[in-house]
Parts: C-alpha cells; structure tokens; sequence
C-alpha cells in the first residue's frame, strides 16, 4: 500500500470556486506547505486538462508535492483518485509502481469494496453540508467516526471542512483530510493551507517547523 503524503491533506480543484487562477493558487499552497493536490476539473476537454495537469505538476517540482488528478489517468501522473465506481484493479494493471490511488466512497459497503480492491485510501463524504454537492445529505460528524473507525483502510474526511473542523474528524478516525472551497476560495491560500496543516498537527499531537506562505 503506498502511503499518503505528508500532511495528509489533499487539495482538489475547481476552477469554477476558485477565486484566483489555479496555478497561482497551487504555487501559494505548496510554498505553506501542502503536497498534494488531484485535479478535479473534468469537464475540461483532454488537452486543456493536460496542460492544467503539466503546469500544477511544474508548480509542485521545486517543493516535491504529489498533483494527480480526479478520475481516469489519461496522460503520466503519480496519484489518481476514481469515482465510486471506479475499477480500482484495472488502473493499477496500467500505472506504474508507487502510483496512490484513491476512491471516492459514502458509506460501509463501498469503504469495504475499496479496500477489497486495493485502493490505497478513501475520501468519505460529505461529512459536512458542501457547495460542491448541493443538496446531498450530510453523515454529521458522529455516523462518519463510526464508518471510519470500522473502515478496512485509511480514510479521509471529505465535505464542508475548514480549519475549526479538522480536528474533530481527525479525532473521529480520519487518516486526513481532503478539501475544495476552504483552499479555492479562500483569498489568501497560504494562510487557509497554513490554518488546516497547523490543524491536522495539532491532532496529531506534532510541532511542525513555520514555511512561509504568499498571499
């Protein structure tokens, strides 16, 4: 299993949210320290995501962060992240070695089918209300402790989180964090990056040194 990395926050995009261009806001988050951001913006046609993908992958070098994206890999990336649906087995055929894959998952049965799959990790969500699936129920904080601390494998917590939030779903089981609309519309992302990095240290119990963060 290819382990998550460190801080286990995991930034996914949406232009649609964002309130400033998308590389500006990946070069920002990974100088305040995240490593790790999936592309999410599937309605961009292939070579429009390609280009995002190589310039967030050029943004991420010089701070060695892991960018991957949302859905099915169609050009070299180190992390993908599949639908519910998603056949876990079939991708990991045609990835190289050392790719994290992840899936998206709602309740026990799929946390289940994830695991059985081989999926390295699964966001649960929402397990807040959230702009990005509007209309959908919420898990609340005490039914997602209860998936997560019976799921088969490491979970992050996934809908409507900010910086007052992770600690409680970090407390509740979570293996970590995944967010949209904290980081793309905030308007300075080093500082909401900071704010939830310095959250999931602090349920961790664990002093990380200062990076400095661009507004």
């Amino acid at each position: 299993m290819t382990a998550l990395p460190d801080p286990p926050l995991l930034l996914i995009t949406d232009r649609n949210r964002a309130i400033r261009p998308l590389e500006t806001i990946a070069r920002d988050a990974f100088a305040a320290g995240c490593r790790w951001l999936s592309v999410r913006d599937k309605d961009l046609s292939r070579a429009e995501r390609a280009a995002l993908v190589g310039a967030l992958q050029s943004a991420a070098e010089p701070w060695g962060a892991l960018v991957g994206v949302h859905g099915d890999a169609e050009f070299p990336v180190g992390a993908v992240h599949l639908p519910r649906n998603g056949d876990v087995r079939c991708l990991r055929a045609r990835m190289p070695a050392g790719c994290l894959v992840g899936i998206s998952a709602h309740d026990a049965g799929e946390l289940e089918r994830a695991a059985r799959a081989g999926a390295d990790y699964a966001t649960l969500s929402p397990v807040f209300e959230t702009a990005s699936k509007p209309g959908a129920p919420a898990l609340g904080l005490e039914r997602f402790a209860r998936l997560a601390r019976d799921a088969p494998l490491p979970v992050l917590a996934l809908g409507g989180l900010d910086a007052h939030t992770v600690r409680g779903c970090m407390a509740a089981g979570a293996h970590g964090i995944a967010v949209i609309g904290s980081v793309m519309a905030a308007r300075d992302t080093g500082a909401a990056v900071a704010e939830l990095i310095e959250a999931l240290d602090d349920a961790a119990g664990r002093n990380r040194t200062p990076r400095h963060h661009a507004s």
